[in-house]
Parts: C-alpha cells; structure tokens; sequence
C-alpha cells in the first residue's frame, strides 16, 4: 500500500522508496526482507513509518530521510549542508581511475568537496593515494571527515576549509570536483526534491552558471603537476563554455566524457605539453 500512495503522490520509483523506508523502519537490512517477507511491524515501527512516509509525500528524497546516500558502491552519510550524490556523478570516479591509472602513489585535491564522496572513492580505489578535500562550509568538512573515518579513509584523507583552492600551494595530480553549476535564475524552476532539500551553495552558479568554474580554472596551473589531470563535472549544454573558460586560463582540453545517458559530463584538462 505504501508504494502504491507514493505512486499516487507522482514520486518517482515507489517501490524502491517504499522499501527503503520500511526496511529503515523496520531496522533490518534487504536479506533480512526476503528472507522474513510475512514479518509485521510493531507499533513503534509502524509510528516511525509513518513519519517517513509524511516526509517522503512532501517530496524530501529519501536518501534526506534516512541520512544516506550509496555512491561507488560506498554508503556516505548526507545532511542539509551537502548536496546529495547523484549517479551521473559517477562517470567522474570512471574518468579518474582511468587516468590515475599509471601514477604511482597519486595526490588528489577535491574541490567543494561536501560529503567527500568523490574523494573518498577514489582512495578506495587507489590504496596508495592520499587526498584532499576543501569545501567553504564548515559542516560539510565535518560531515567528509566522518565519512572517510566511517569508510576507512581517515589516514590517508585530509579536509580544510577553502574558498575553491585559494591560497593553496600543494600540486595535484590529479585535481577533480563537481561545482554548482545550475544558473541562479533556474534554481526556482528545479524539481522539489532538489531545489528545497540540497544546499543552495552547491547548487548556484552565479549569473551564468559559470561562477565557479571560472574561479576554478585559474586556480589549475599552479595545482596540477607538470603531467596531473583536472576532471571537472559539467552540467548539460555547458561544454563548450567551460572548455573555452579553462582554454583562456591557460588549460589544455583533452576530452569531455559522457555519462551513461550519452550527455558530455565530464571536462578533462591538463597543462599544456611543452
């Protein structure tokens, strides 16, 4: 019944919502369902259901409700100061690795870095990377460092508070973020679930959409080591424009990536060859 309200409601994916929601309520995992489909909630669980379910018909996503998010196969808590990983996200873990793949015992500077959820990845990936993760919001720092305590990345991740990377004098080799890029007008036009529930500082891009890349881009030459590697998220339509904002700050393009839906996802730059 819990999903069929949600699908009544317009809520994208009722089921998996519906059985997210009762598995947290329940306080069990997906095996423990299958595994007991029949079981019955107690009154306890049933009030607590209840308030999920009063959250969920106001559109607040799941993953604000239950705290969590999964991202690279990895559970990362969320709260209102980070903006909420999203999948498409993940095609720029795919383009790193890919060019980390020679670089022995990597350094990799994440720039807004929020839930650290790019960062954290990485060093799953690479044991012998280390990292850094700079964000302007003191509770989003917090809320990386938990993450990659709770991941088991805490020795080899740092987190410092940063406006982008300014004042920095560390070189990468590989610099990556996913900075707000929607224009401010369009922020009032974006689905429920992200205009009210994600912190408006990840999401506003200034005028154009284009504040933060700007401010990005010429913070690159002196961050990246002679053969290091900038992968930066795009929004949809945007890159051109950012391949022309980091061209005129000095940067070489070397490719955009798409995402699993065919969308240019991804900028990679570098500094030019000499």
């Amino acid at each position: 019944m819990l999903a069929w309200r949600f699908k009544q409601a317009g809520i994208e994916n009722p089921a998996l919502d519906a059985r997210l929601l009762v598995q947290a309520a329940a306080g069990c995992d997906e095996i423990e369902m299958i595994r007991e489909p029949g079981k019955r909630l107690g009154e306890t669980e049933l009030e607590e259901l209840r308030k999920f379910e009063a959250r969920r018909m106001a559109h607040e996503p799941v993953s604000r409700i239950l705290g969590a998010r999964e991202f690279w196969g990895l559970t990362f808590e969320v709260t209102p100061e980070t903006l909420d990983p999203r999948p498409d996200s993940e095609t720029l873990i795919e383009t790193a690795i890919a060019l980390l793949r020679d670089v022995e015992a990597p350094r990799i500077l994440d720039i807004g870095t929020g839930t650290g959820c790019l960062l954290i990845a990485l060093l799953h990936e690479r044991t012998d990377a280390e990292g850094l993760g700079v964000d302007i919001s003191d509770a989003a720092l917090d809320v990386a460092n938990r993450n990659a305590a709770a991941l088991g990345c805490g020795a080899r991740a740092a987190f410092r508070r940063a406006n982008w990377a300014q004042g920095m004098d560390e070189r990468f080799d590989l610099v990556i973020s996913n900075p707000p890029y929607i224009p401010t007008a369009i922020i009032a036009t974006l689905d429920e679930e992200v205009q009210a529930f994600d912190p408006r500082l990840a999401l506003d891009g200034g005028a154009d959409g284009y504040d933060a890349y700007r401010a990005i881009s010429v913070e690159l030459p002196r961050l990246l080591a002679p053969e290091g590697h900038a992968v930066v998220e795009l929004g949809i339509g945007q890159e051109a424009d950012v391949a022309k904002i980091f061209s005129e700050a000095g940067l070489e393009v070397r490719d955009a990536v798409a995402d699993l839906a065919g969308v240019p996802r991804v900028i990679v730059a570098r500094l030019p060859r000499r």
